[in-house]
């Protein structure tokens, strides 16, 4: 029996870096079906805009209240410097539809390598 391949890892490709995120979406729908959702989860690498950059974010899932909505191909603001080279991206968008809505959130990503 073959032993299975490990992915091999494109060596021409320089790693760059990622962020972590949590927020939570803002309210929809309303009466006693008014609800938000939770999220967490890490961006894409780096995309390069000009003396900047953005990351990616491709989320499959928020928290379930009885249906999730994704977060699919939303795309980060510029680097908003913090103090000693450090960085962090603001994001504003919206959910895929899910159970006849959608949510809009806004929230800043976390601190590129916080403990490096």
């Amino acid at each position: 029996m073959r032993k299975p391949m490990a992915k091999k890892i494109n060596a021409t490709r320089k790693q760059t870096h990622v962020h972590e995120f949590e927020g939570s979406t803002k309210l929809a729908e309303q009466g006693a079906d008014r609800h938000n959702h939770r999220f967490a989860g890490v961006t894409g690498q780096v995309i390069r805009v000009g003396n900047s950059h953005v990351h990616e974010i491709d989320l499959t899932h928020t928290d379930f209240l009885n249906h999730f909505h994704n977060l699919k191909k939303i795309r980060t603001g510029l680097a908003i410097p913090v103090g000693n080279g450090k960085h962090v991206h603001f994001v504003k968008g919206m959910t895929t539809l899910n159970d006849g809505h959608v949510h809009q959130f806004n929230f800043a990503t976390l601190i590129q390598q916080p403990l490096v």
